[in-house]
């Protein structure tokens, strides 16, 4: 048992607003240089939507991530022996520029220096790659808030899989039926984008999993942007080389969260440490598409059980680190509570960010004003939910619906679990039904409900102490562990983030 240590996040989509505070954060701190114009390392996109770059779902199109070979054996998408040299100088399968946008600018002086007349000067658009004037036809979230339009949010890709009745519901005028999805590098386990790289210049640092680039080593063949099947590693024109999300890792070891971490108004972003078998990874991999989330899962370690822990020692891994495992919010979504999914398992890389699917469309779809339980089963009537159960199975586990209908029948009774608490309009009996059939309990969903709702700045982001001050004081143990280092403690000292 090879164990390794994991950054890993969470985001809770009910949570997201979309006000792209996270993304304009991560902007200013990381892509506001000459070539990095049209790079988001952080977006957030409207579902249904094409996304960014456009379709980028789309593996037929762009061949990223993993795929099952005949003889059983995971390979590349986007090359193998054959192909890998010549793809080096010319490969079909890239986004472009028009996959992503054409980054502008204005042209502010028109604004003060124009002669009187009796028309209101106007900001001439202009190229920042170019510096000619252009025709704004594309932005990095086109699709913003126009889920409703056949025109973007009916090219999503996701949306292949659904009968007529399912689109027909999903689009209809009167309720458009939208989520928000931030979306940063996954820093998966088992990264695609590492393995195509021709010249060693990805690699995932040992301490933490997170993925970086070798500036010095880039040579700038993009293999790794064809790799990425979550197109999350951009190109910039300037210096030649490939750049990405690095998790924020300065922040990070100076004990602070991530800059779209920080930034992020609804709270929606858990950050801790998982402990995964790399040894068992790539056989996980191997599995039919509904039942890679199992498969995920089931590599995870348990930092809690002591022979875990004894192997992680024997692996390298430090005793911050088990102790931040121990804390982590992240162990309690994906595997405790088993209400975080990975985002398009299908793609084979492990990512490790994953989702709290969203409640409030399924919630959302009312009669009368009253969200009927009874009349159609004890959790209502999926079948008829806002967002198609078939559209997030297809985000989140790889089309396996019943998945996202385990998870949606437990956010149902937590928040009927709450309600009776301090209301007499749902009876007793019922809330205990709604937590058998969800399989959690009373115990379980009030942790649900603390870590979503009232959770702290140390409850939401447990970070080992990595070249910090506050370092673990000599002597402390996973075992043993007081609370003084701040690990998720909430009697701890308040920190960044």
């Amino acid at each position: 048992m090879d164990v390794r240590a994991q950054v890993a996040m969470v985001f809770h989509l009910d949570k997201c607003i979309g006000c792209h505070t996270c993304s304009v954060a991560c902007k200013n701190v990381w892509t506001d240089r000459p070539g990095a114009e049209y790079m988001w390392w952080n977006n957030v996109e409207t579902k249904p939507g094409t996304g960014y770059p456009t379709r980028w779902e789309d593996q037929e199109r762009y061949k990223g991530g993993w795929k099952v070979g005949k003889g059983g054996e995971l390979g590349l998408r986007s090359q193998n022996k054959v192909d890998a040299f010549l793809k080096l100088f010319y490969n079909p399968n890239q986004p472009g520029l028009a996959d992503y946008y054409e980054p502008w600018t204005y042209r502010y002086g028109d604004l003060f220096d124009a002669a009187g007349g009796d028309d209101q000067p106007t900001a001439v658009p202009i190229s920042q790659i170019t510096g000619e004037e252009m025709k704004i036809e594309s932005g990095p979230n086109w699709d913003d808030d126009l889920s409703g339009s056949p025109l973007y949010a009916e090219n999503d890709i996701n949306l292949e899989s659904l009968t007529d009745e399912e689109r027909a519901g999903l689009f209809e005028i009167e309720r458009i039926s939208m989520m928000y999805l931030p979306r940063i590098c996954n820093h998966c386990a088992n990264p695609s984008c590492v393995a195509s790289c021709p010249s060693g210049a990805l690699y995932k640092r040992g301490e933490d999993g997170i993925v970086l680039i070798d500036q010095d080593k880039c040579r700038g063949w993009r293999a790794c942007v064809s790799a990425c099947p979550y197109k999350k590693i951009y190109y910039n024109w300037k210096t030649g080389k490939s750049e990405k999300c690095i998790l924020c890792f300065p922040r990070l070891e100076t004990g602070q969260a991530p800059a779209c971490f920080h930034s992020c108004v609804g709270r929606i972003r858990y950050l801790g440490v998982l402990l995964y078998d790399a040894d068992r990874v790539a056989e996980a991999g191997k599995v039919p598409n509904d039942a890679l989330v199992e498969s995920y899962r089931s590599c995870l370690l348990d930092p809690n059980d002591p022979d875990v822990r004894a192997a992680a020692r024997m692996s390298g891994v430090s005793e911050e680190f088990i102790v931040a495992a121990r804390s982590s919010p992240v162990w309690k979504y994906v595997m405790e509570w088993k209400l975080a999914l990975p985002l398009h398992p299908e793609f084979r890389t492990f990512p490790m960010l994953f989702y709290v699917p969203p409640l409030m469309p399924i919630m959302g779809k009312i009669e009368g004003g009253i969200y009927e339980h009874d009349a159609k089963g004890l959790f209502g009537d999926f079948e008829s939910a806002r967002i198609p159960i078939q559209y997030l199975a297809n985000l989140f586990a790889a089309g396996n619906r019943g998945i996202i209908e385990g998870v949606l029948k437990k956010l149902i009774a937590v928040r009927h679990f709450k309600r009776v608490q301090g209301h007499d309009d749902v009876a007793d009996e019922y809330v205990k039904r709604l937590l058998r059939e969800a399989q959690l309990t009373p115990e379980q969903a009030e942790g649900i409900y603390e870590l979503t709702t009232i959770a702290t700045v140390q409850d939401r982001f447990v970070m080992p102490p990595i070249q910090r001050e506050e370092a673990m004081p000599a002597g402390c143990s996973a075992e043993e562990c007081k609370g003084s280092c701040g690990l998720g403690r909430t009697e701890s000292p308040e920190r960044g983030g």
